[in-house]
């Protein structure tokens, strides 16, 4: 904000000593270079912090899945989101059309997994949870289970199980 606020008082000045150096006063023109100069540096200072912030969004996607944090999304603009929910569909299009039937989740096994199955621990109530075979399994705080790595990863990267390591 205070880059943009200063450019915005860098091109008042430059309209200002244009019109000037239009009736004469050539001494100016070096000055409206050098503030055209400071403008273009502040607006690749400002790209650069706005590509990295649009990488860091594209990075919570792969991190916490298609639903971001309340805490993380408030401090994200109304244009981030919107972009993030944009980047979220294409990515599930893409990812259903890859992959056969079902599709193809390239988010689940961000590292290449060990062991099929996992012991995590809940960290907090989530309910009911569903595994393929139709079992229900009771996420409670501080209960411990056995679950597929690739059902619970999702779920690990959320906060609310934890990876057992023996």
């Amino acid at each position: 904000r205070q880059a943009l606020e200063e450019m915005r008082a860098l091109y008042e000045r430059n309209q200002a000593d244009v019109s000037e150096a239009k009736s004469g006063r050539t001494d100016l023109i070096f000055l409206i270079r050098f503030r055209h100069c400071c403008l273009l540096r502040n607006q690749r200072c400002i790209l650069a912090y706005l590509y990295d912030r649009l990488l860091r969004i594209r990075a919570l996607r792969w991190e916490y899945g298609s639903v971001l944090p309340n805490t993380i999304q408030f401090h994200m603009s109304a244009e981030e989101v919107e972009w993030f929910n944009r980047y979220k569909k294409s990515l599930a299009t893409y990812m259903r059309s890859v992959g056969g039937e079902e599709g193809l989740d390239l988010t689940q096994d961000i590292k290449p997994p060990k062991s099929l199955y996992i012991e995590v621990r809940c960290l907090r109530d989530h309910g009911e949870f569903e595994l393929d075979d139709g079992t229900t399994v009771l996420l409670k705080k501080n209960s411990q289970h056995f679950l597929p790595r690739w059902k619970c990863e999702q779920l690990i990267r959320q906060g609310i199980l934890e990876h057992i390591l023996s």
